[in-house]
């Protein structure tokens, strides 16, 4: 998982089109993108463009609407039986929404796919959830990634804006950012970097994807097909980095101790941790 694109739930076309983007996960949206009134339709065209499925290709997630509205049952309900890969939840207030959504899902899945559907929340759009990373477990057996966003947490926290003037995120919004990294790396899944919204700057949106990678991300969300191939090509290791990865574990398989040397540098744990994490995500490419 290196890219996950957000596609309009009420469109047809855009999620037909979507299935050629490349990104590796698509996440069909009933929240932000669907107006109130469109909701009920919305979902049975996600259910409908789920049931549909042939062949391999990308992922389905499907963002749901939040627990404390009115629509997020109905949403459950009607795309679960279509057998999606996951629901995303939004605006959680803590770990605790995890099992309420895992046992809406449960309902409506059936005993041959108990478990199946994972879940990825958008785990810093409340003030509350984004303390809650710093003080409990996420992990849960569904979880299969964390991805934070400032959008929705600038309204939370009654912030104006959640970038400098330079383009940075502001002094709240990169604790929110360093917590989600950190609490999926916990809890062992994949943390995701937040949506780039200006979807005209390709370089702008290659620099922020470059440094959500080397600060550990493993993933970014996207809005636009546009962004895609730049997020890949961001998180998938090059031509160097693979070589460098299979000669640290040759190393380490040559040897006994938990030091080897390589071309002059001590390496340990560490460093074979990091290599075989970018063997990892070659194999899962």
């Amino acid at each position: 998982m290196r890219s996950l694109l957000f596609v309009p739930g009420h469109s047809e076309k855009m999620m037909a089109k979507s299935l050629g983007s490349g990104a590796d996960v698509l996440i069909f949206d009933l929240e932000d993108a669907v107006h109130p009134d469109s909701k009920p339709a919305a979902r049975r065209l996600v259910a409908e463009t789920l049931a549909g499925r042939s062949g391999a290709g990308p992922a389905r997630y499907v963002r749901v609407n939040a627990l404390d509205t009115a629509w997020c049952a109905d949403d459950v309900e009607a795309v679960m039986p279509a057998r999606p890969d996951g629901i995303m939840l939004p605006k959680p207030t803590g770990p605790e929404d995890l099992d309420r959504i895992d046992a809406l899902m449960t309902l409506w899945e059936s005993a041959a796919d108990k478990g199946r559907t994972k879940i990825i929340p958008v785990c810093t759009e409340t003030a509350a959830a984004t303390l809650s990373l710093a003080a409990k477990s996420w992990a849960r057996p569904r979880l299969a990634g964390l991805l934070w966003g400032g959008e929705d947490l600038s309204a939370a926290i009654g912030a104006t804006a959640n970038r400098d003037d330079y383009g940075q995120y502001t002094a709240p919004f990169a604790l929110a950012r360093s917590l989600c990294l950190f609490a999926a790396r916990a809890a062992g899944v994949v943390p995701i970097d937040a949506v780039f919204t200006d979807f005209r700057d390709s370089e702008a949106l290659r620099r922020e994807t470059d440094a959500a990678r080397r600060d550990g991300f493993s993933a970014k969300a996207a809005i636009h097909p546009a962004q895609i191939d730049i997020i890949n090509r961001a998180f998938t290791p090059t031509d160097a980095e693979r070589l460098w990865a299979e000669r640290v574990l040759a190393a380490f398989e040559a040897s006994d101790a938990g030091v080897v040397q390589l071309d002059g540098v001590m390496l340990d744990a560490p460093h074979r941790v990091q290599a075989r994490r970018i063997m990892a995500s070659l194999q899962r490419g």
